[in-house]
């Protein structure tokens, strides 16, 4: 079964940076070498709904939301046969941007999934609270 654990939350003020984890393993397949993927990163903000943050494509792709861009910045690490790492760098933190991150991941979706919340797999979400 697909498991991912996000990691690299916290607490910083206005004009920090933090980058988060997303540690994806459990797969037969290595995420980014199957025919079709779509993994990422989303938010929910206290009282607000979730939304797409970031996202890369099994074309390589990375999307962004317009409140990010510019800022934040998608990695990943596929050295590993059995353990896959997607990084989230977030620059320039601003309060609006403070949310649950979520990582998440469908391995039958073609194209941008950054609207797309029924992805298959979901991590548990880690806190990142940004202060003015």
């Amino acid at each position: 079964q697909v498991k991912l654990v996000e990691s690299g939350g916290g607490s910083v003020e206005s004009g920090g940076s933090l980058t988060l984890s997303c540690e994806v393993s459990g797969y037969t397949t290595r995420p980014d070498t199957a025919n079709t993927y779509c993994m990422g990163w989303f938010r929910q903000p206290p009282g607000g709904e979730r939304e797409g943050v970031a996202v890369i494509d099994s074309d390589g792709t990375k999307n962004y939301a317009d409140s990010v861009k510019g800022r934040f910045s998608l990695s990943q690490d596929n050295s590993k046969n059995t353990v896959y790492l997607l990084y989230l760098q977030m620059n320039s933190l601003k309060p609006e941007d403070t949310a649950i991150y979520y990582c998440a991941a469908d391995f039958a979706f073609y194209g941008n999934c950054i609207n797309y919340y029924g992805m298959d797999f979901w991590g548990k979400g880690t806190q990142v609270t940004i202060s003015s």
